[in-house]
Protein backbone atom coordinates (compact mmCIF):
# COMPACT_ATOMS: atom_id res chain seq x y z
CA UNK A 1 0.00 0.00 0.00
CA UNK A 2 1.01 3.29 -0.81
CA UNK A 3 1.99 5.10 2.80
CA UNK A 4 0.57 8.65 1.76
CA UNK A 5 2.07 9.72 5.39
CA UNK A 6 5.47 9.41 4.68
CA UNK A 7 4.71 11.62 2.00
CA UNK A 8 3.10 13.91 4.32
CA UNK A 9 5.88 14.06 6.67
CA UNK A 10 7.81 15.36 3.69
CA UNK A 11 5.87 18.54 3.22
CA UNK A 12 4.47 16.80 0.27
CA UNK A 13 0.60 17.18 0.55
CA UNK A 14 -1.50 16.06 -1.93
CA UNK A 15 -5.40 17.10 -1.86
CA UNK A 16 -7.78 14.43 -2.30
CA UNK A 17 -8.55 13.82 -5.96
CA UNK A 18 -4.62 13.86 -5.96
CA UNK A 19 -4.00 11.32 -3.48
CA UNK A 20 -6.65 9.04 -4.73
CA UNK A 21 -5.31 9.53 -8.51
CA UNK A 22 -1.81 8.81 -6.48
CA UNK A 23 -2.88 5.54 -5.00
CA UNK A 24 -4.71 4.52 -7.78
CA UNK A 25 -1.80 4.70 -10.02
CA UNK A 26 0.65 2.34 -7.45
CA UNK A 27 -2.50 -0.18 -7.63
CA UNK A 28 -2.43 -0.42 -11.30
CA UNK A 29 2.09 -0.50 -11.18
CA UNK A 30 1.55 -3.01 -8.85
CA UNK A 31 -0.55 -5.28 -10.93
CA UNK A 32 0.69 -5.02 -14.24
CA UNK A 33 4.44 -5.10 -12.73
CA UNK A 34 3.52 -8.97 -11.90
CA UNK A 35 3.08 -9.60 -15.92
CA UNK A 36 5.66 -7.20 -16.63
CA UNK A 37 9.61 -5.92 -15.51
CA UNK A 38 8.12 -2.12 -14.39
CA UNK A 39 9.75 -2.38 -11.27
CA UNK A 40 12.06 -4.21 -8.72
CA UNK A 41 11.72 -2.34 -6.01
CA UNK A 42 9.85 -3.83 -3.16
CA UNK A 43 7.00 -2.60 -2.36
CA UNK A 44 7.46 -1.56 1.33
CA UNK A 45 10.00 0.82 -0.02
CA UNK A 46 8.29 2.01 -3.25
CA UNK A 47 6.46 5.15 -1.35
CA UNK A 48 9.75 6.22 -0.82
CA UNK A 49 12.27 5.79 -4.00
CA UNK A 50 9.81 6.15 -6.09
CA UNK A 51 7.22 8.58 -5.50
CA UNK A 52 8.80 10.80 -2.70
CA UNK A 53 12.11 10.52 -4.96
CA UNK A 54 9.63 11.80 -7.62
CA UNK A 55 7.54 14.52 -6.13
CA UNK A 56 10.59 16.41 -4.08
CA UNK A 57 11.32 18.25 -7.08
CA UNK A 58 8.63 20.07 -6.38
CA UNK A 59 9.30 20.84 -2.89
CA UNK A 60 12.81 22.72 -3.96
CA UNK A 61 10.50 24.72 -6.43
CA UNK A 62 12.82 22.95 -9.75
CA UNK A 63 9.12 23.48 -12.03
CA UNK A 64 7.55 26.44 -12.55
CA UNK A 65 3.71 27.06 -13.19
CA UNK A 66 1.87 25.56 -16.36
CA UNK A 67 5.25 24.40 -17.98
CA UNK A 68 5.47 21.97 -20.51
CA UNK A 69 8.03 18.64 -19.32
CA UNK A 70 9.01 15.38 -21.42
CA UNK A 71 10.09 12.54 -19.20
CA UNK A 72 12.92 10.61 -21.44
CA UNK A 73 12.76 6.99 -20.11
CA UNK A 74 10.15 6.77 -18.37
CA UNK A 75 9.85 3.42 -17.67
CA UNK A 76 6.83 2.65 -15.29
CA UNK A 77 6.05 6.35 -15.19
CA UNK A 78 8.35 7.58 -12.44
CA UNK A 79 8.61 10.75 -11.98
CA UNK A 80 6.33 11.98 -14.96
CA UNK A 81 3.52 10.01 -14.17
CA UNK A 82 3.77 11.66 -9.66
CA UNK A 83 4.00 15.11 -10.70
CA UNK A 84 1.07 15.14 -13.61
CA UNK A 85 -1.05 14.14 -10.64
CA UNK A 86 0.50 16.50 -8.64
CA UNK A 87 0.95 19.45 -10.27
CA UNK A 88 -2.00 18.95 -12.96
CA UNK A 89 -1.11 22.61 -14.67
CA UNK A 90 1.89 20.90 -16.14
CA UNK A 91 1.58 19.43 -20.08
CA UNK A 92 3.43 16.07 -19.63
CA UNK A 93 4.69 13.73 -22.11
CA UNK A 94 5.93 10.52 -21.36
CA UNK A 95 8.43 8.71 -23.70
CA UNK A 96 9.70 5.28 -23.61
CA UNK A 97 10.79 3.09 -26.35
CA UNK A 98 8.63 0.04 -25.24
CA UNK A 99 6.06 -0.76 -26.51
CA UNK A 100 4.14 -2.76 -23.63
CA UNK A 101 5.53 0.14 -21.36
CA UNK A 102 3.74 2.37 -23.32
CA UNK A 103 0.87 0.10 -23.08
CA UNK A 104 1.02 0.30 -19.87
CA UNK A 105 1.29 4.01 -18.97
CA UNK A 106 -1.51 4.53 -21.53
CA UNK A 107 -3.43 2.49 -18.95
CA UNK A 108 -2.66 4.85 -16.13
CA UNK A 109 -3.64 7.62 -18.21
CA UNK A 110 -7.06 6.49 -19.63
CA UNK A 111 -8.08 4.86 -15.71
CA UNK A 112 -6.96 8.22 -13.94
CA UNK A 113 -8.20 10.52 -16.75
CA UNK A 114 -5.19 12.55 -16.96
CA UNK A 115 -6.29 14.99 -20.29
CA UNK A 116 -2.55 17.16 -19.68
CA UNK A 117 -0.63 13.60 -20.05
CA UNK A 118 0.22 12.12 -23.52
CA UNK A 119 2.94 9.63 -24.77
CA UNK A 120 5.89 9.20 -27.38
CA UNK A 121 6.73 5.61 -27.88
CA UNK A 122 10.26 5.42 -29.29
CA UNK A 123 14.13 6.35 -28.92
CA UNK A 124 14.65 9.03 -27.62
CA UNK A 125 18.01 10.01 -30.00
CA UNK A 126 14.92 9.19 -32.79
CA UNK A 127 12.43 11.31 -31.46
CA UNK A 128 14.54 14.72 -30.76
CA UNK A 129 13.29 15.97 -34.12
CA UNK A 130 10.79 18.68 -35.02
CA UNK A 131 7.75 19.03 -33.76
CA UNK A 132 9.47 17.78 -30.36
CA UNK A 133 13.04 19.33 -30.65
CA UNK A 134 13.16 22.35 -28.05
CA UNK A 135 9.70 22.08 -27.28
CA UNK A 136 9.74 21.34 -23.73
CA UNK A 137 10.84 23.43 -20.75
CA UNK A 138 11.76 21.03 -19.05
CA UNK A 139 13.41 17.39 -19.96
CA UNK A 140 13.98 14.91 -16.73
CA UNK A 141 14.87 11.48 -16.66
CA UNK A 142 15.43 9.29 -13.86
CA UNK A 143 17.67 6.33 -13.32
CA UNK A 144 18.20 6.34 -16.82
CA UNK A 145 22.17 6.68 -17.68
CA UNK A 146 25.50 8.78 -16.65
CA UNK A 147 25.63 12.40 -16.63
CA UNK A 148 27.12 13.05 -19.92
CA UNK A 149 24.52 10.47 -21.50
CA UNK A 150 21.52 11.83 -19.90
CA UNK A 151 22.69 15.44 -21.45
CA UNK A 152 22.91 14.56 -25.25
CA UNK A 153 19.07 12.20 -24.48
CA UNK A 154 17.25 15.67 -22.48
CA UNK A 155 19.29 18.76 -23.67
CA UNK A 156 17.71 18.06 -27.56
CA UNK A 157 13.91 18.33 -26.35
CA UNK A 158 15.02 21.93 -24.47
CA UNK A 159 13.99 25.04 -25.58
CA UNK A 160 16.72 27.77 -24.82
CA UNK A 161 15.76 29.04 -21.12
CA UNK A 162 14.41 25.96 -20.14
CA UNK A 163 16.07 23.08 -18.42
CA UNK A 164 17.19 19.16 -17.73
CA UNK A 165 16.64 17.69 -14.51
CA UNK A 166 18.45 14.36 -13.82
CA UNK A 167 17.40 12.35 -11.08
CA UNK A 168 20.98 10.73 -9.88
CA UNK A 169 22.53 8.51 -6.82
CA UNK A 170 25.85 9.00 -5.38
CA UNK A 171 27.75 8.16 -8.54
CA UNK A 172 26.84 11.94 -9.91
CA UNK A 173 30.01 13.11 -7.92
CA UNK A 174 31.97 11.22 -10.15
CA UNK A 175 30.35 12.31 -13.46
CA UNK A 176 30.24 16.22 -12.95
CA UNK A 177 33.51 16.76 -15.32
CA UNK A 178 32.39 14.74 -18.61
CA UNK A 179 28.99 15.84 -18.05
CA UNK A 180 30.13 19.47 -17.79
CA UNK A 181 31.62 18.93 -21.07
CA UNK A 182 28.78 17.21 -22.93
CA UNK A 183 26.33 20.17 -21.74
CA UNK A 184 28.71 22.97 -23.13
CA UNK A 185 28.42 21.01 -26.53
CA UNK A 186 24.87 20.07 -26.64
CA UNK A 187 24.25 24.53 -25.92
CA UNK A 188 23.84 23.59 -22.01
CA UNK A 189 25.61 24.92 -19.03
CA UNK A 190 25.76 22.61 -15.76
CA UNK A 191 23.79 24.09 -12.57
CA UNK A 192 22.83 23.37 -9.06
CA UNK A 193 23.20 19.98 -7.74
CA UNK A 194 20.18 19.54 -5.48
CA UNK A 195 19.85 16.62 -2.81
CA UNK A 196 16.59 15.79 -2.70
CA UNK A 197 16.30 15.31 1.10
CA UNK A 198 15.32 11.61 1.12
CA UNK A 199 15.76 9.82 4.35
CA UNK A 200 18.69 7.31 4.68
CA UNK A 201 19.25 8.06 0.85
CA UNK A 202 21.69 10.04 -1.20
CA UNK A 203 19.59 11.07 -4.48
CA UNK A 204 20.07 14.47 -5.97
CA UNK A 205 18.62 16.44 -9.20
CA UNK A 206 21.59 18.10 -11.31
CA UNK A 207 20.17 21.10 -12.86
CA UNK A 208 21.42 21.73 -16.66
CA UNK A 209 20.33 25.04 -17.86
CA UNK A 210 19.58 25.39 -21.63
CA UNK A 211 21.59 28.18 -22.78
CA UNK A 212 21.71 27.85 -26.59
CA UNK A 213 20.19 25.49 -29.57
CA UNK A 214 21.32 22.39 -29.46
CA UNK A 215 23.77 21.91 -32.75
CA UNK A 216 22.28 19.77 -35.68
CA UNK A 217 24.68 16.93 -35.05
CA UNK A 218 23.18 16.43 -31.73
CA UNK A 219 21.29 13.79 -30.87
CA UNK A 220 23.72 11.56 -32.44
CA UNK A 221 22.33 7.80 -34.31
CA UNK A 222 20.58 5.60 -31.75
CA UNK A 223 22.53 3.40 -29.54
CA UNK A 224 25.75 6.61 -30.06
CA UNK A 225 25.12 8.30 -26.75
CA UNK A 226 25.21 5.16 -24.69
CA UNK A 227 28.04 3.29 -27.03
CA UNK A 228 30.51 6.41 -27.16
CA UNK A 229 29.47 9.28 -24.69
CA UNK A 230 30.94 12.39 -24.95
CA UNK A 231 33.74 13.08 -22.59
CA UNK A 232 36.00 15.40 -21.58
CA UNK A 233 39.78 14.28 -22.98
CA UNK A 234 42.42 15.35 -20.62
CA UNK A 235 45.56 13.41 -22.82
Amino acid sequence: MLDLSVLASLGLTLDEQQSARLSAFHRLLLQHNKAMDLTTVPEEEMTLRHYADSLLVLRRDLISPSASLVDVGSGAGFPGLPLAIARPDLRVTLLDSRQKRCAFLQTVIDTLKLPGVRILCGRAEELALPPCREAFDYAVARAVAPLNVLAEYLLPFVRPGGQALCWKGPAVHGELEDGRHAARLLGGRMGALVDLGIPGRSHYVQIIHKISATPKQYPRKAGMPGKDPLRLNLS
